[in-house]
């Protein structure tokens, strides 16, 4: 059983990564934001008494479920309001300017001693990169993210996006390919 500590600390751990991912998926913030606290919520008050090394597959599960239905009520929304124009904030920016790799890549004590054209040019490569990732396909970008950007075995993966493991291994395969591709297009080596 996961004691109130170590919940507290697990979704310390994930928050960060868990908004990141969801922005992916759903391409804004506040959204973003929206799902990853309703899937901590369902986790602290459904599966707080789980054992701690469940915690991690239970809350990616609730993630995908809860971002999946995301898209459900936004598919439903706009055939409703299909005809009202889209909102501008009082700033005049829409919700898609927002870069949080951008905001988020360094931390304050490289910012000093990193010159401004090193900054500029990590800025441009980190932007190249989450807009490649933004182009894949959903499932895709699911399993590419899981795998490497929360280090989940195919096992967990499969599990946290309730396919095969080899669905995912396809998946996992088809973005590494896609990522490679377009990135070495712009003449960008990993």
């Amino acid at each position: 059983m996961a004691t109130e500590q170590e919940l507290s600390t697990f979704l310390k751990d994930v928050e960060k990564r868990a908004f990141k991912r969801s922005l992916y998926h759903v391409r804004d913030e506040e959204a973003a934001l929206d799902i990853v606290q309703d899937s901590m919520l369902k986790l602290a008050q459904h599966y707080g008494d789980k054992p701690p090394q469940e915690l991690p597959m239970l809350f990616h599960r609730i993630l995908s479920n809860s971002t999946l239905d995301w898209f459900r009520r936004q598919k439903t929304r706009n055939a409703v309001f299909a005809q009202m124009p889209t909102t501008v904030h009082s700033d005049g920016f829409e919700d898609d300017e927002f870069d949080w790799m951008q905001t988020y890549a360094t931390s304050d004590n490289q910012d000093s001693a990193q010159s401004a054209e090193t900054l500029t040019e990590r800025a441009q490569l980190l932007q190249s990169i989450e807009k490649e990732i933004q182009a894949l396909p959903a499932r895709q970008r699911e399993a590419f993210l899981l795998r490497y950007w929360e280090e989940m075995d195919v096992a967990e993966t499969a599990t946290a996006m309730g396919c095969s493991e080899g669905s995912v291994k396809t998946h996992c395969f088809r973005a590494v390919q896609s990522l490679s591709k377009a990135l070495k297009a712009k003449g960008i080596e990993l």
